[in-house]
């Protein structure tokens, strides 16, 4: 298992189109991938279930992923984060 915490940095949050990057890039490894925010967890391969966390800036959120290639997604999911602006 391998997880890692963000601060979201984005002034609009995890919307749309970058909960979209997020999920596509969570979808490449076999690994199960959830994300966590205000006591919630949530498959991060699922964009409806991203989008129904409401994640706004500033939020803590907790990705964790389970499974073979578990540190080879947080390490992906990591790069998305930061190239896509979103959090640190």
């Amino acid at each position: 298992m391998a997880e890692k915490t963000f601060t979201v940095t984005s002034d609009s949050g995890i919307h749309a189109r970058p909960a979209t990057v997020l999920v596509q890039t969570a979808g490449r490894f076999d690994s199960d991938v959830n994300l966590e925010y205000n006591g919630r967890s949530v498959n991060l391969k699922s964009i409806m279930g991203v989008m129904s966390l409401g994640i706004g800036k500033g939020a803590e959120v907790k990705v964790v992923a389970e499974g073979g290639d578990a540190n080879e997604a947080i390490a992906a999911i990591t790069e998305t984060m930061s190239k896509e602006g979103l959090g640190e």
